[in-house]
Order: C-alpha cells, then sequence, then structure tokens
C-alpha cells in the first residue's frame, strides 16, 4: 500500500513540474528577448543620401537667340513634346508663343510701307530741285551772253553806258557763280537725303527680315538626335506647357547623352566634413531594386544653399554611376550609400542597443549569465546601423536589442576614464 501510494505522490509531482515548465515557457515566449552579439570586424563609415540621376554631359535645346535684339524678355511654351520622347536631328521639340514677335513684325511691316513713301518722296523732291537749280543754271549763263552782247553793242555809247554795261555783265557772271556754288551744295544735301531714306529703308527691311527669321525659330527643333528631357526650375519643377523661358536663359529642354550618368543629391551640413572626391558609393534604383551599381563622389558644392521649407543648409553633390545601363533614364531615384572611411578590426553594436543617461553617459542592456547588466559603453565612429564600441563590450557578449523588463530602476556600471581617452585608428 505505500508503495502505491509514493508512486501515485511521484507523478503527482512529475505533472506538477511540467505543468510548471509549461507555463513558465509560456510566459517567456509572451516577453520574448531580442539579443545579438557583439561583432569584431571591418567597419564602414557611411553617408547615405537620396539623389536624383541626371546625364553627366546633355546638349542644351535653346529658344530664339535673337530675343534680346527684338527686345522680348521672356517667352512661354505654347507646346512640346512629351519628356522622355526620343527625337532625331532637325526633328520638332517645341512651338512657342509667337504673339509678341508677330505683334512687332506687324508694326515693322507698317514702318517699312512708311520708309518706302519716304525714300520715294525723297528722290522726287530731290530730282525736282536740282532740275529747278539747273533751269537756272541755263538762264544766268543766257543773261551773261545777253550782258555780253548789250556791252559790245555800246561801245560808241558815252562812256557811262559802257561802264554801266561792264557793271551788269560783272553782276550777272558773278549771280552765275554764285548759283553753281549753291547747286554743289544742294545737290550734295539732297544726296545726303535720299541716302537717309535709303539707310532708313534698308534698315526696317533688315529688321524685318530679322523678325521674320526669329519667329521661324519659335518651332524649335532638336540640334542633336536624342531624348527630350524637360528643363527645371531652381525648385526642381519640371518646365513643360505654360512655363516661360527668359532672354537670359533660353533652355527649352535638354538632350541627355544616356551613357554616362550621375547622381544629384545633397548631403547636411553636419556629413559634409565626412565627403571627399573620388570616394566609392553604392547606388541603389527605386524603379530597379534588384540592380545594384557603383559610383563615386566627383563633384562637391563649396557653398551650402537653404533646404526648402527646412532650416538645414545642404550640399550638393554629383556622383559618377560607373554602370552604363539602357533602362537609367534622367528623374530616376537613387539611393546612395558614400563609403567615407573604413575601420580594420572594431568591435561594433546595432544603434538599437544603445541608450543614453542624460547628454554623457551611453550604455547597453548586456546578458551576464542569468542576469543582465545595465552597462556603460565608449562610442566610436557610427554609421546609419552600427556604432563603434571603444570600450565597455567584449567579442561574443551578447547585448539586448529592447529593453528588458524591470530594468529601468538599475544603475549603470560605469567605466573609467572617458572615450577621449582612446583612440581608434583605421
Amino acid at each position: 500500500m505505500n508503495k502505491k501510494v509514493i508512486i501515485s505522490i511521484s507523478i503527482v509531482a512529475i505533472l506538477l513540474m511540467a505543468f510548471v515548465i509549461q507555463k513558465f515557457n509560456s510566459k517567456g515566449s509572451d516577453n520574448s528577448e531580442v539579443l545579438t552579439e557583439v561583432k569584431r570586424g571591418v567597419f564602414r563609415m557611411e553617408v547615405t543620401t537620396t539623389g536624383e540621376l541626371d546625364a553627366k554631359n546633355s546638349v542644351q535645346v535653346l529658344g530664339p537667340s535673337g530675343l534680346r535684339r527684338a527686345q522680348i524678355w521672356q517667352v512661354k511654351i505654347e507646346d512640346i513634346v512629351e519628356e522622355g520622347t526620343v527625337v532625331e536631328k532637325g526633328g520638332y521639340i517645341a512651338r512657342l508663343d509667337q504673339s509678341e514677335v508677330g505683334d512687332k513684325v506687324q508694326k515693322e511691316e507698317t514702318d517699312l510701307q512708311q520708309t518706302l513713301s519716304q525714300y520715294t518722296q525723297a528722290r522726287l523732291d530731290t530730282a525736282l530741285e536740282l532740275r529747278k537749280a539747273r533751269d537756272e543754271l541755263i538762264n544766268l549763263k543766257y543773261d551773261i551772253e545777253e550782258k555780253g552782247i548789250i556791252l559790245s553793242q555800246s561801245q560808241f555809247e558815252p562812256p557811262a553806258e559802257i561802264k554801266k554795261a561792264e557793271i551788269n555783265l560783272e553782276k550777272a557772271k558773278r549771280t552765275y557763280s554764285q548759283a553753281v556754288g549753291n547747286y554743289k551744295l544742294q545737290k550734295e544735301k539732297a544726296i545726303a537725303e535720299v541716302d537717309e531714306a535709303v539707310a532708313k529703308m534698308m534698315d526696317d527691311q533688315n529688321q524685318l527680315k530679322f523678325l521674320k527669321g526669329l519667329a521661324e525659330e519659335f518651332i524649335v527643333k532638336a540640334p542633336e538626335s536624342g531624348m527630350v528631357i524637360y528643363r527645371r526650375n531652381w525648385r526642381g519643377q519640371k518646365q513643360g506647357v505654360g512655363a516661360a523661358i527668359s532672354t537670359w536663359e533660353p533652355i527649352v529642354a535638354k538632350l541627355p547623352d544616356l551613357s554616362k550618368m550621375v547622381s544629384k543629391t545633397y548631403i547636411n551640413e553636419v556629413d559634409i566634413n565626412a565627403v571627399k572626391l573620388d570616394q566609392r558609393v553604392e547606388i541603389g534604383l527605386d524603379a530597379f531594386p534588384e540592380k545594384k551599381l557603383t559610383g563615386k563622389v566627383i563633384e562637391i558644392a563649396n557653398v551650402g544653399e537653404q533646404k526648402p521649407n527646412s532650416d538645414a543648409k545642404v550640399f550638393q553633390l554629383q556622383i559618377e554611376v560607373h554602370e552604363s545601363d539602357t533602362t537609367l533614364r534622367p528623374g530616376m531615384t537613387t539611393s546612395n550609400t558614400i563609403i567615407s572611411g573604413e575601420l580594420e578590426d572594431v568591435l561594433f553594436v546595432p544603434v538599437e542597443s544603445l541608450h543614453s543617461q542624460g547628454d554623457s553617459i551611453s550604455y547597453v542592456y548586456k546578458k551576464a549569465g542569468l542576469g543582465i547588466v545595465k552597462q556603460e559603453v565608449f562610442l566610436g565612429q557610427s554609421n546609419s546601423d552600427e556604432v563603434v564600441i571603444l570600450k565597455g563590450l567584449d567579442e561574443d557578449d551578447v547585448v539586448y536589442l529592447s529593453d528588458p523588463e524591470g530594468m529601468e530602476d538599475e544603475k549603470v556600471k560605469r567605466l573609467e576614464g572617458s572615450p577621449e581617452q582612446l583612440t581608434v585608428s583605421n
């Protein structure tokens, strides 16, 4: 009987232990712990940015070149082919609003008609005046001959009559001489008036010819074969139908060379010191997530600019894409990871495992046997995902990525010294 009792008690105890273990495991699963090991290896310092693809080289499609001469300061785009259209050299790209240049052509045609009339009038007037002057010279010449005859016939007259005849002949000669001089001046004046009328007429003709030629340039054609990409304003907005081009920047569109692409991007001023020319870049495409491209930094702006709707200052970068791919198009969004440096043989943990107390103490929750330690750590370089540990952890230590329960009031296990006393070389 005692043996049966002992067996029954043993069975009950085993069942009770199984129940307790099951409840414990069930509780553990409800409060699952997310852990990670401290890693040792090569640590990459990175700067990540979002950019936009553009052609490294492109041909600008320009509007009319003589807008300033015509005193036309702004012209609207009335029609333009769809962005991305491939055009041949000499093919149609856009039509600009011709209303202003049309008004100027009409006015110049009216002005030309007036100058033609003035030219004709000047020729007629000068011809009549010179004919009258020539007739007067002929009459004065006849008057000299007449006065000479009177003088020759007065040789038997009294001396007074002879003297009078001599004076009249001299007056006639002088009048004729003055008339000849006046005729020369009158002729020069007539030539100048006609020349002025001719010059004005030719000027109006040339201006009309220029304006008509300018009007033809309002039909914009491709200077080279390529894909049409719209011009963008300083806000990055596409300038399509209804947009205006100015005299100082008459760019209608661009024809990019798609064989060499760049990613144009901006970085915050806090990261500018980490970026250098020729640094390696890993490039991803939002449109093609499976594509992985490479490149390098080829241009860094010397002057920052204000980011729209923000107080942050940013610097423009250009990243050259090494690969040539027919699927790459201007305007595609890129994710750029700039490799700003690498550290050999260092410890690092995910940034999610870090916590801070005040402004100066950083710590992690480290697993220590069956317990947990709130361990201070000294930090080194960091990137968007991980941070270097200078002191406080060892390789293969295990830290929590989530906050363990009941540890909020635990004290931080402090380290001796300070982060500034430690150095980590690449």
